[in-house]
């Protein structure tokens, strides 16, 4: 697919997520283009509704359960439920693809979120989650090439709401990426992203 198709897309199917996690997708992708985590962490096998309206938008992505699920086999032996924390990477990934999707350059950062509350669980045998995203901010910062977009979420399981998540927050950052990973260079450690105050 070419670029200014991606940034029209409404929506993106299992094959074309797997695409952005390896880095293939978009033939013609600006230099520094967002990734999204390959499987196992890949948290979404669709995303089924992406609109954007100005500075606000949607996105809804979701993810079959498989009895299967690596996390159900160490998580809890004897209790299997997927952890909390990966319903939450999923929100910040559909943050992050939103980022892209609305233009914005750069690799993906996760950068916080006000309140989760959990209400519910997912088991081994439920079918479906959803993670309905609507985006309330998004800024692309041209000068500093950087974007941040914030947004508010539900997760439910079967279509029961079982997750709350309150301004998740992901940033879009130019001269980040790592691309000769596992040698030593510049960017092989991490820390402070930004140290022009040190």
């Amino acid at each position: 697919m070419r670029y200014a198709e991606f940034v029209e897309r409404d929506h993106y199917t299992q094959a074309e997520l797997l695409g952005l996690s390896q880095g293939n997708l978009v033939a013609d992708a600006p230099a520094e283009f967002i990734r999204l985590p390959s499987p196992p962490m890949l948290m979404l096998d669709r995303v089924v509704e992406l609109s954007r309206a100005g500075a606000r938008g949607r996105i809804v992505g979701e993810r079959d359960v498989r009895l299967d699920d690596w996390f159900f086999h160490c998580h809890f032996r004897g209790d299997p439920v997927q952890p909390g924390c990966l319903g939450v990477d999923a929100v910040w990934q559909l943050v992050g693809l939103y980022c892209a999707a609305a233009g914005a350059p750069g690799s993906g950062r996760a950068l916080g979120c006000k309140e989760v509350e959990f209400a519910g669980q997912i088991r081994p045998h439920d079918r479906l989650v959803r993670y309905e995203v609507d985006i309330r901010r998004f800024s692309l910062l041209r000068d500093s090439g950087s974007a941040v977009a914030v947004g508010s979420a539900r997760v439910l399981v079967d279509g029961e709401l079982i997750y709350t998540i309150k301004d998740a927050k992901v940033g879009m950052f130019l001269g980040i990426a790592y691309p000769d990973y596992p040698a030593p260079s510049e960017r092989s450690r991490g820390g402070i992203m930004d140290r022009s105050g040190t």
